[in-house]
């Protein structure tokens, strides 16, 4: 996409090149990276600059039959078919996971109109799909950690900026904000975080335990 206005940080394209983010983390920026031009070209000049430095780095002896050994490795590993193609309205690295499109997603109403899906992964990070109805906005709140919220469909629009289909709002704790759905289409969003929000109203913290965000 050649409009997408929100981009992902040096810091975060660098860790993900560098194979150091968590899964959750990963999946999100992965699906950010397959939106948006920009951010592909950055993050392959710092796959570019890893490859550089792994050619400088001194070399390591090996035992004199790691080649033997990593080709019995091979030759033992299963072998997998590719799967045909599925017809999808998701982002391929999102699609991979949910394992088909929208209509395949298997919603919970959290209140307010508002649904979303947990995706799993295998660390810490807590991964959700979010469906947010136009004109809907989500209670005020403030992070505990790192959120990543990326718009795969629809817009919303907090207290900073308006956030449209590939835009990403890198949310860290300075952040307090009440993120509202554009009015005319739905909004869904791909979201990561690593500790819950922190939400300043009395009902939303009361749900909080119920609704896992």
């Amino acid at each position: 996409m050649s409009d997408v206005q929100h981009h992902l940080t040096d810091a975060l394209l660098m860790s993900y090149a560098s194979g150091s983010l968590t899964e959750g983390y990963a999946l999100v920026v992965a699906t950010h990276v397959s939106m948006c031009d920009e951010c592909r070209a950055r993050l392959e000049s710092f796959e570019a600059l890893g490859g550089a430095l792994v050619d400088e780095a001194d070399s390591v002896a090996m035992s004199d039959d790691a080649l033997e050994a990593t080709m019995a490795l091979i030759d033992a590993a299963p072998v997998f078919e590719r799967p045909e193609p599925v017809a999808s309205d998701l982002p391929a690295p999102v699609r991979d996971y949910i394992g088909g499109s929208l209509s395949d997603v298997r919603w919970r109403a959290i209140g307010g109109g508002v649904r979303q899906a947990m995706i799993k992964t295998a660390d810490r990070t807590k991964v959700r799909l979010l469906s947010i109805p136009g004109g809907t906005a989500i209670p005020d709140h403030g992070h505990r950690g790192l959120e990543l919220t990326l718009v795969l469909k629809g817009a919303f629009r907090d207290e900073d900026d308006r956030f449209g289909p590939g835009d990403i709002e890198v949310a860290t704790e300075d952040l307090d904000h009440t993120p509202v759905a554009e009015e005319g289409e739905t909004c869904i969003c791909l979201a990561a975080t690593d500790a819950p929000l922190r939400f300043h109203g009395l009902i939303p913290r009361i749900a909080q335990p119920f609704i896992g965000i």
